[in-house]
Formats: structure tokens, C-alpha cells, sequence
């Protein structure tokens, strides 16, 4: 009897050498990293001290809600891709170990770095030869000398490790292809012997390598066009990951205030947006007004990076600022609820979105939950809807006489006094208008991610108010309140 050929996950196509690559966390980065290395040729064993991760990735549970992982997930795992608990045996085994724990954001603002000392010195345990330890996770300035004092306070010798900077730029909902499709690849390293390990690791993107492949994940590079890889220090790394999040931070919180004004001079903020960002200066991207940032990355990169400048006696109160536009946007979007309907108090309120963003199953940091807790206390009655975070928020905000979680679109709307668009999911601008009309009560649309041309969406018979452009009202309306 024939036995089974074994299973062959070996990507087609690629000539570089493969690397034993070891992640440590496999949540949104490390996760993803992981499957985007096996995707690029590489070995990988994927770190989690999370026993039922562990296992339900063996199994092919992605976890989380990202384009492509599911598919890569299913062509690598338990072969160029190994889940496992046991850091000890992935340290002895690989050249390059990317730490890509959780650096939550603590009380007072810093980076919690516990879960990367914690790392540093289980790794300390079963290291005997030269091994690239890589900072993939989020961390401020210095983390690497931190690192580097934990494996030597341990009794690693300084020769046999180098600690190189590696931060990812991952869009969630995006985050396969962007890892495969980068803008840019930044490598701060201190040595000539560390650096080259990571230019061989991103060889097959650097060289348009991966980018001949006819089952490659698309995107936007090319073999023409590859992405640069830039060789830094590992502080300055450090400094551009904080630096980016910050400036994309203060970019949103920028167009917010500039709504804001619009609101009141009567002007069209997408019309403002546009003739800014057509500035090839500015550029359009992060220029969408809306309910504010949140998700993991914004809020705690830019309260870490703004500590670690009061740390060093660096005055960015600049950020200061983003951050209390972010907080007053989604105030200043319950008081357009309230200004539509008059009183909050037992008003019933349809909501999409749950999820920071669309695309995503990710709530932290979420403005969508915090604006529906402040409707809650407002003693609103909510149907909430989102295509892939319910789950997820029922863990933080489970149902209640208050708060129900709706099947659709069109339930959520059923009977409400409004319906509230919180997050930017491309299917909740699609919606059947006529459908919806017929599910409200009252022909109330607030939409927090401007998704509808006011004037189409007036046309229907609905009151539309959005966020830095006039309202637009049915011409029923205009015509009583001219009486």
C-alpha cells in the first residue's frame, strides 16, 4: 500500500535561503509575521505561553479576523510553521528570535515592557550561541540596551547576541499584505553581523524575488519595484516606529479640528480635505474626519511616546493636544445625537459598528464602544451590529435590558428613533436605503464615517448629519420649517 506523499508547503519559486526564524506572541504582529516569513520562505516556530492558542492554531483557528491569514494559516501550519509552548527548544533552534509580545500601555502613560523583559530572560535560559534577538513589538527608545542588560544580567556573554530594531508598520485588516507589500523595511541594527542576518530574512521581498510568484499575496510592490529596506541604528528605529503613529495620529486629529470648523462656517470638510491633501507635501492618506483613532496601536503609542519626551525633558505638548481632540470627538458626536433628537433618555438607537475600524475584529480602544457606553449612561436603549466584532465586545459589554446585539444592518435599524454609523465597514455604505427607511422609526442617519453623499441620502427621505459637512434634511422638512 502507497503511503501519503508528505505535505509540501514549500513556497514555489523562491531561491534564497531559508532562515530558522522564531516569533514570540502570536497575536495580530506576531501572527501574522509569522505565516508572512513561512509565505517568503522562511522556518518558523511561533511562541505563545497561551496553551489553547497554541492549540487552536495547530488546528487552523486563525484567532483573529485578517484578509489572507486564514488562507496562509492553512498552507503553513505544522510544517513551515510550528505553534508550540516552548520557547526554550524555538531559541536553541533558530538564528533570528522577534519578540512580539503585548506592550500594553500602563497608568501613567509608559509602555508596559514587562512581557518583553520576561521574554528576554527566558531566552537568557537556553541561549548558548550567537543568536539576532529582534524588537518586533512596539517599544520606546532604549528597549534594546534594556534587553541587552537582562540577557547579561542573566550571564549571557555580549558576544554570543546582538538586539536589532524591527518595527511593523501593519494596518489591521490589511496587515498580510502589508507585510508582504511594505512601504518601506526598517532595520536598526548596531552590527554589520546582525543587519545582514535581517537583509538575507526580507531578501525575497528586497530583491522582487517573492514578487514573481504567480500565487503570491497581491499588493502593491513589484519585481520592478521592491520595497527599499532601511538600515538604521537601532534607537532611531525605535524613535520612527513611536514618530510614525504619532504623525498619523496628529494627522486625524488635525482634519477632526479642521471639521470642527467647518461645522460651524458651514463648509464641506471632504472638499477641504481634498485641496489639502492634493498638496503632494501633505498627501491625502489619514486626512477622513470621524469619531476619532483608537485601536491598539494610536492611543498607547502616542501616550508612550509622549512619556518617554517628558522623560528626557523634551517639551511635546503637541501631543498632548492630539490626544484631547480625540477625546472630544467622540463627545462632541453624542451631542450631534442629541441635538437630532432632542433628548437622549429612553431614545432607541440603532448602531453599526463595533469594531475601531472596519475590516477588523479588533475593539481596543475602540470610539464606537466608548460613544455606545455613553448612550448607554445617557439611558439610551442600543441594537449594536458588526460583522465580525460581536463576539469580541460581548466579552467586555455583554447584553443587557440596555444593549442588545442585532443579527443585520437592517434589525439593528428596526424600530429605532436613529441609526448610527460608528465604524468605517465598506457594506454599511452600501446599505438598501429604502429597506432601512421602512426598519426606523424616524428617517435619522448620524454617521460618524461620513459613507453617504448627503444630498443622495436626503433624496431618500432622510435626515443625514454627518461629521464636518452641513446636514442635509428630505425636502419634506425644508418645506415644513419654512411654514
Amino acid at each position: 500500500m502507497k503511503q501519503p506523499k508528505p505535505k509540501d508547503d514549500s513556497p514555489k519559486g523562491l531561491m534564497s535561503k531559508a532562515i530558522s526564524i522564531a516569533v514570540v506572541g502570536s497575536g495580530y504582529v506576531g501572527l501574522v509575521a509569522a505565516v508572512c516569513f513561512a509565505e517568503m520562505g522562511h522556518d518558523v516556530i511561533c511562541v505563545d505561553n497561551d496553551e489553547r492558542k497554541v492549540k487552536a492554531l495547530q488546528g487552523g483557528d486563525s484567532l483573529i479576523h485578517e484578509h489572507y491569514l486564514p488562507e496562509l494559516l492553512e498552507r503553513y501550519r505544522n510544517g513551515k510553521v510550528r505553534f508550540t509552548t516552548d520557547l526554550a527548544d524555538a531559541t536553541r533552534t533558530c538564528s533570528a528570535i522577534f519578540i512580539a509580545v503585548g506592550t500594553p500601555q500602563s497608568e501613567t502613560g509608559d509602555a508596559d515592557l514587562s512581557y518583553v523583559e520576561a521574554v528576554a530572560c527566558e531566552i537568557a535560559r537556553s541561549l548558548t550561541t550567537y543568536k539576532v534577538i529582534v524588537e518586533k513589538s512596539t517599544v520606546p527608545v532604549y528597549t534594546n540596551e534594556w534587553i541587552s542588560r537582562a540577557l547579561v544580567r542573566n550571564g549571557i556573554d555580549r558576544e554570543l547576541f546582538d538586539v536589532v530594531s524591527n518595527p511593523e508598520f501593519l494596518r489591521e485588516g490589511t496587515a498580510v499584505a502589508d507585510f508582504l507589500h511594505p512601504d518601506r523595511i526598517v532595520v536598526g541594527a548596531d552590527s554589520e553581523r546582525a543587519g545582514n542576518l535581517l537583509r538575507d530574512i526580507y531578501a525575497p521581498l528586497t530583491t522582487g524575488e517573492y514578487y514573481k510568484r504567480e500565487d503570491g499575496i497581491p499588493g502593491i510592490c513589484s519585481v520592478a519595484e521592491p520595497p527599499p529596506l532601511l538600515l538604521t541604528s537601532t534607537k532611531s528605529a525605535e524613535i520612527i516606529k513611536h514618530a510614525s503613529n504619532a504623525f498619523l495620529a496628529l494627522k486625524i486629529s488635525f482634519i477632526n479640528a479642521v471639521s470642527n470648523l467647518c461645522e460651524t462656517a458651514d463648509a464641506n470638510v471632504e472638499q477641504v480635505a481634498k485641496g489639502i491633501g492634493l498638496d503632494t507635501r501633505i498627501g491625502p492618506k489619514f486626512l477622513r474626519p470621524g469619531i476619532g483613532y483608537g485601536g491598539s496601536c494610536f492611543p498607547k503609542d502616542v501616550a508612550a511616546f509622549r512619556s518617554v519626551a517628558d522623560q528626557m525633558g523634551i517639551d511635546f505638548s503637541l501631543l498632548t493636544e492630539v490626544e484631547k481632540i480625540n477625546v472630544q470627538q467622540k463627545k462632541r458626536f453624542v451631542s450631534k445625537v442629541r441635538a437630532a433628537l432632542w433628548n437622549l433618555r429612553g431614545k432607541k438607537l440603532g448602531v453599526l459598528g463595533l469594531a475601531f475600524k472596519g475590516d477588523t475584529d479588533d475593539i481596543r480602544e475602540s470610539p464606537a464602544i466608548e460613544i455606545v457606553k455613553m448612550l448607554i449612561a445617557e439611558g439610551c436603549s442600543i441594537a449594536a451590529f458588526d460583522p465580525a466584532a460581536i463576539s469580541r465586545t460581548e466579552q467586555v459589554l455583554p447584553a443587557s435590558a440596555n444593549l442588545r446585539y442585532a443579527s443585520d444592518a437592517y434589525d439593528a435599524a428596526s424600530d429605532a428613533d436613529a441609526l448610527l454609523i460608528l465604524t468605517d465597514w465598506s457594506e454599511f455604505g452600501e446599505l438598501d436605503l429604502k429597506r432601512l427607511d421602512q426598519s426606523l422609526r424616524y428617517s435619522i442617519i448620524i454617521d460618524g464615517r461620513n459613507l453617504y453623499d448627503p444630498q443622495v441620502v436626503a433624496d431618500q427621505g432622510f435626515t443625514y448629519i454627518s461629521v464636518g459637512r452641513p446636514a442635509a434634511h428630505p425636502v419634506r422638512d425644508l418645506a415644513a420649517a419654512s411654514h
